[in-house]
Order: structure tokens, then sequence, then C-alpha cells
């Protein structure tokens, strides 16, 4: 079995042609192959939250609803900043404008009545510990909508590697299991592909008062950094 491998670096200066071009060399395995997926996730507390909020409102013509739509989410996105989110941990993702219409029961049809327009912002939170008052201060200065959180690792450059350790561990150990079955020694990697994704189950927002704060309590809960590996071995005597 024949498993290509794109080799880049002094055989890429043989000539001209080859400048821009990669070697293609292929390893022919001698021996029977094993192909094996390999998934290790490693959990561990996130540190930053991201949601998104919004202002909703209603006029008689388009001009107004924008107008007041406009105002409204400026003052939303001034409070985001005033409680310390950074101007580039907000964005904008979506400004929708449409028609509003009631439904006549009598008439058995739609009935115009006005305009409505929504302006969608999301914003990131580094300190976890705030977010409950930060939610609470941005519905207290007129959102009217709220959306998340949702929980991730800034760096998550360490459990990528404590997993993909732990993935190739798990790998070769399988690996050596079905080779010494059929009567051989050891293997070796004839090629590797990685995938990854982060896990993280739902949070829980309650949105009630209590009696000491307004805030939604929020847990965040753990996410899991989950590193993917197919890899292919030849066994070998």
């Amino acid at each position: 079995m024949k498993f290509p491998i794109l080799l880049a670096g002094a055989a890429m200066a043989l000539s001209p042609i080859n400048v821009a071009q990669a070697a293609n060399v292929e390893i022919v395995a001698q021996n029977p192959v094993i192909e094996l997926s390999v998934s290790e996730q490693v959990d561990s507390a996130p540190d930053t939250a991201t949601f998104s909020t919004g202002v909703e409102t209603k006029a008689k013509t388009a001009t107004e609803a924008l107008s007041q739509n406009s105002a409204q989410a400026r003052t939303v996105i001034n409070r985001l900043k005033a409680l310390g989110i950074a101007e580039k941990d907000i964005q904008t993702t979506g400004i929708n404008l449409r028609a509003d219409y009631d439904y006549d029961q009598e008439n058995r049809q739609n009935r115009f009545v006005g305009y409505v327009v929504s302006n969608q912002v999301s914003a990131t939170v580094n300190d976890i510990s705030k977010l409950g008052k930060i939610l609470d201060a941005i519905v207290s200065s007129g959102a009217t909508n709220l959306n998340g959180p949702s929980f991730s690792i800034s760096d998550d450059s360490k459990l990528k590697d404590l997993a993909r350790e732990r993935a190739l561990a798990n790998g070769k150990a399988r690996a050596m299991g079905y080779a010494r079955s059929e009567g051989y020694s050891g293997v070796r990697v004839l090629s590797i592909s990685e995938g990854m994704s982060h896990q993280s189950e739902a949070p829980m927002m309650r949105m009630e008062a209590s009696a000491a704060s307004s805030a939604p309590p929020v847990a965040p809960g753990q996410v899991g950094t989950v590193v993917s590996l197919n890899i292919t071995y030849e066994m070998t005597r």
C-alpha cells in the first residue's frame, strides 16, 4: 500500500519550475496497516464568555423606528463599554427593518401598523465573575433581548497539546494491541491527520430576581478541548 507524503524544502531548489511546488513522495507499506480514529478531550474551566443582546423598537414610520432604535442601541453599546468591555470585543451582528402587521380577526386579513427595527450586537467578557452583573446592567439600560452566553478558553494551546499527547498514546497502544495479536512486535506511523473542536454544555441562565440582586446567576461549568486524530500505522517485526 502506498501513502503519499508532501515534502517541502531542499528538494524544491532542483529547478525553477519546482519553486512553487512540493515533491510528492510515496511510502510503500511492506506489512499490513492499521487505520485508527482516536479522540481525546481535556476539560477546563472557561475564562471567556460571549453573548448577544440588542434592541427592538416599533414606530409608525420607518424613519421614526430607526431613529428610536439607533438612540436606544447606542445607549446599550455605551453601557457595555462603561462596564469594562473593550470596543474590540463589541461587534454589531445585524440591523433589521421590517413592516409590522396585526391580524384583523374580524376581516381575516393582516393590517399594517408600522415598522419594527432591531439592532443586535455580540460582546465578549473576559472576566466571567462579572457576567451576571453585566447582563443585568444592559437590560436596565434598554436592551430588549439576550442570547447566550457561550463559554470558551482564550488560550487553549496547552490543553490541545495535552489532548494530542493522550490521543497519540492511546492510538499507539491500540495499534500495538492489533499488531501483537497478528504476530508483529511493533508499529510505525505512516500518516496522521488532525481535527479539533470544543464541547460545552449549554449554560443555565435564569433571569428571575432574587432578594439580594436582580443579576442572573450563570454557571460556566467546563469546556472540553477535543483533538481527533486519524492515524495509519504499519505493523513491524
